[in-house]
């Protein structure tokens, strides 16, 4: 019976709560003002028909001031403990307004009422009107609060997706909808399927009353930038945000309208995505034999992922780490019904990639193997050499020689004017590529070497995002190395994409750089890591967050600032809006073959101090 009371209740129309409500009021109003009379007099007071009109005038003046207030706005069972202030406020206001009808019918000699009776009649007003909303709270709603205790949620878009999505969760009974937010100035105030709209701007106080923990974006019809903005926006609550999945894929199938994912820091970066051009794509994918080293990498294996969905003849996978040969190889074969031809080895094993390039007839290269770990690359510089520098030299020689007609060279932004091993081999690597680019086109074949230079992409194995989560999941502190360092940022999947549509664009020996948007502090993605988690960051100004972020100094041969140029002012644009070429001029006379010559000979003498000087007095 007690379920089924509060069912029927839940089911009722709004406008018919409201009634009840109202008339629930006027009732409870009238008896206080006879109340007061009985109280005042002492005994059973039987009031005459001029009395009886004074009495009904207490809620008749009453009803319409609670309205003004907002006493029947409010949803009951997410009624504030302050809203008894409110409740205060309109009761005196009533009682006030009721007092001067009353002494104007006094001074007309239509009746007279003792002065106490006002006084009264307030305080049994307030304890019963403001006493009822809360008991109803307590016994209808507190046992059904009680079952979804710590899931108090708000739905972001009072759309149509987000009224599903509301229902959805009501069905399930897991999670409590405090209401809606939306931006839209007609929605605010009213209400939808019962539950009430908020403005953006009151997050805060519904956070304060209604205890909310999360926060469903639920806004998929809404262009990037605008829903990149208000992901933002909210990250600075200490709240869990997620989010429905775009209107594409709910489209496609791929989601229900019920199913959401947890927002990701790749929705903070504020980038606009741009559609891969597949005027680009096609005639460098399609039909084509195409090679991958370090394909079980972070960004090789999203280079085989794309690359798998657009169709080769052929995907041969290069990889030196086994186990990671082995996860892509398998993932790659449940996803695509091509041809994958796993090879298990180095990029520096020379007569290897000879065979490899030669028996499978690869068309085109994509030369993502490297060690990319600067802290571990600086600490073993010949092995960083000897993979990065001699590892691209062989690939690239082969390549040239076998006649790949593309060879592509995943670079980055730590090449530019480098202060570390990482970033001056990877500077040699794209040096090399240049190089054999020039000797393809000096000798008019139809060779196209480029290298794609780009900064951090979040989610590889080398990014600091999966680090700060990790530290997050101990409990802290998250560590920087300085508090004003920068760096570009780029999703993985979008780096992927770009990296096969520059190489498209080639015209040989080119560098290409990947448009990234502005610096990010570190420190600022850290925090909005923290708030992503649903956390607070400890300091100063407020030492009771939960996460601290501690700064370390910097490691040895680290930049504060990152650069993609070595002058702004030689870079080209392209055909597409994300990719641009660096002139020919953005180099140096650096001759490859004497200059790896004295680095193999560093190199057979186990010299790293000597590599490294070679090494850094070339690579500028």
């Amino acid at each position: 019976m007690y379920r089924q009371s509060i069912e029927l209740l839940q089911a009722m129309p709004r406008a018919w709560k409201r009634a009840l409500l109202i008339a629930f009021d006027a009732l409870v109003l009238f008896l206080a003002a006879w109340l007061s009379y009985t109280f005042r007099l002492g005994y059973s007071f039987t009031p005459t028909w001029v009395q009886l009109a004074m009495i009904a005038g207490a809620p008749v003046v009453a009803i319409p001031i609670f309205v003004r207030f907002g006493l029947y706005r409010a949803v009951i069972r997410y009624l504030p403990d302050r809203a008894i202030w409110t409740v205060v406020k309109a009761m005196t206001m009533a009682t006030l307004v009721w007092v001067a009808i009353l002494f104007l019918a006094e001074m007309s000699r239509l009746g007279t009422m003792p002065r106490t009776v006002p006084l009264i009649y307030w305080a049994i007003g307030t304890a019963a009107v403001g006493g009822s909303r809360f008991m109803a709270k307590a016994i209808l709603w507190a046992p059904m609060h009680r079952s979804h205790k710590g899931r108090e949620v708000a739905i972001y878009g009072a759309g149509s997706a987000g009224t599903q999505l509301a229902a959805a969760l009501r069905a399930e009974g897991i999670q409590y909808v405090a209401g809606f937010i939306d931006d839209d100035k007609r929605l605010q105030g009213r209400d939808v399927q019962g539950i009430r709209v908020y403005g953006p701007q009151q997050i805060p106080s519904m956070i304060e009353n209604f205890d909310i923990k999360e926060i469903i974006v639920c806004l998929p019809s809404v262009d990037a930038p605008k829903r990149q903005q208000i992901i933002a926006d909210l990250s600075g609550y200490p709240l869990i945000i997620r989010t429905l999945p775009s209107i594409s894929d709910l489209a496609a199938g791929k989601y229900l309208i019920n199913q959401l994912r947890e927002i990701d820091i790749d929705d903070l970066l504020g980038r606009s995505s741009v559609p891969p051009d597949m005027g680009l794509v096609e005639p460098m994918i399609r039909d084509r034999v195409i090679l991958v080293s370090g394909a079980g990498g972070s960004i090789g294996s999203e280079l085989t992922r794309l690359i798998a969905k657009w169709r080769p003849s052929k995907l041969v996978l290069l990889e030196a780490n086994e186990f990671a040969l082995y996860q892509i190889d398998r993932q790659l074969r449940a996803i695509a019904d091509l041809s994958l031809v796993p090879v298990l080895g180095s990029v520096t094993d020379e007569p290897l990639i000879q065979r490899t390039l030669t028996e499978h007839k690869v068309a085109v290269v994509f030369h993502a193997a490297a060690h990319k770990h600067v802290p571990l690359v600086e600490e073993n510089p010949l092995e960083g050499i000897r993979n990065n520098v001699f590892g691209t030299s062989v690939i690239a020689r082969q390549s040239y020689e076998c006649g790949v007609q593309n060879f592509v060279l995943i670079s980055t932004d730590k090449a530019v004017r480098p202060s570390n091993v990482m970033g001056a081999t990877k500077r040699w690597a794209e040096l090399i590529v240049r190089h054999y680019g020039g000797l393809a086109e000096a000798k008019g074949q139809a060779m196209k070497f480029c290298a794609v230079r780009f900064g951090n992409v979040l989610g590889s194995n080398g990014s600091v995002v999966p680090l700060f989560k990790e530290q997050i999941a101990r409990g802290g502190p998250i560590t920087l190395t300085h508090s004003d360092m920068t760096r570009y940022f780029m999703s993985i999947h979008e780096a992927a994409e770009l990296i096969v549509q520059a190489g498209a664009l080639s015209e040989g020996g080119d560098i290409f750089l990947l448009e990234m948007g502005e610096p990010v502090r570190i420190r600022d993605l850290a925090e909005n890591i923290i708030r992503l988690a649903g956390l607070t960051v400890r300091s100063p100004g407020n030492p009771t967050g939960k996460i601290e972020i501690e700064v370390i100094g910097m490691r040895p041969a680290e930049k504060l600032h990152e650069e993609l140029f070595y002058d702004p002012h030689l870079v080209m644009k392209t055909r597409h809006s994300k990719i641009l070429r660096a002139k020919r001029s953005e180099g140096n006379s650096l001759d490859i073959e004497a200059g790896l010559a004295r680095l193999a000979e560093a190199l057979s003498r186990q010299d790293a101090a000597g590599a490294k000087a070679i090494l850094f007095e070339l690579a500028r």
